[in-house]
């Protein structure tokens, strides 16, 4: 995976465009939810080679991005500002710019401080508003126990407790994902990351997102409180040009909720050829 200096640290991404048949037209920049790596954003993508040029970011403290960043500076928008280098790294004045989670809030940041850089937004799965994640308690419970008993340990401990067992009950796979942050092999190591973020606001007020020009679409599920399904209606009531779906829930089929995703996204994708023409 190709890297880049920036802010200290050397970052990893991923740039899907070597391996199109010809030159992709449109640039997607998609980042990660938190705790995840380029693996994730790559698994929603259908191939469209010659079309499609796909672009992601192990943001600071995740993945192979290295070294561990310091704790003041894991926050929306500085991660916005690092997917800003790697566009300037890769010469793109304009992109489609989403993201997973964490990532959509990345991107929304990114939206509101560079809208000249944005040529559309996708937002899946919000998990942030103007204010804390939804499940900043229980990411606040997971370093803590990573910090008091290790991954291992930690792991066991958070499973046996009400707050999870409640998750596990409403979405089993939001309950998995919980567990999955002690599996992670930098999980102690970058624990500031689950404090910091999930403490964070990609935004100030829901009255910014009127500001924002791009045409947009928001993806969310229900049964998911880390991912609530009324953050995405919320998101997409305040931009201006978002267009809402509500796909399958990934506890109720994984395959319905992967395909819905993967369609919604490649058709929106290609409603942008014509801002990118070949050569471009």
């Amino acid at each position: 995976m190709p890297t880049f200096e920036h802010d200290g640290l050397t970052f990893h991404y991923l740039d899907e465009s070597s391996n199109a048949e010809r030159q992709p037209r449109v640039p997607f920049v998609i980042q990660h939810g938190i705790g995840g790596t380029v693996r994730q954003p790559s698994s929603l993508m259908i191939p469209l080679p010659g079309l499609v040029r796909l672009i992601a970011l192990d943001s600071r403290g995740h993945g192979e991005t290295r070294p561990s960043p310091r704790p003041d500076t894991l926050r929306f928008e500085t991660l916005a500002d690092d997917v800003i280098a790697l566009m300037d790294r890769l010469d793109l004045s304009r992109a489609v710019v989403g993201g997973i989670s964490m990532g959509a809030g990345i991107a929304l940041n990114l939206a509101l401080r560079f809208p000249e850089r944005v040529a559309g937004l996708v937002l899946s799965r919000p998990a942030w508003l103007a204010g804390p994640m939804a499940a900043e308690h229980l990411y606040r419970q997971i370093a803590v126990l990573l910090r008091k008993a290790g991954p291992v340990e930690g792991r066991k401990m958070f499973a046996a407790t009400p707050e999870y067992q409640k998750t596990e009950l409403v979405s089993p796979d939001a309950a998995k994902s919980l567990l999955g942050q002690f599996d992670e092999p930098r999980a102690l190591e970058d624990v500031a990351r689950l404090e910091s973020l999930s403490a964070d606001s990609p935004f100030s007020l829901l009255a910014d997102l009127r500001t924002i020009q791009a045409r947009t679409l928001v993806l969310a599920t229900d049964q998911d409180p880390v991912h609530p399904l009324a953050y995405g209606r919320t998101l997409a009531r305040h931009v201006p040009n978002a267009r809402f779906l509500e796909t399958t829930s990934k506890s109720k089929s994984p395959e319905g909720h992967q395909r819905e995703m993967r369609d919604a996204i490649a058709s929106f994708l290609e409603t942008f050829l014509p801002q990118f023409p070949l050569g471009s």
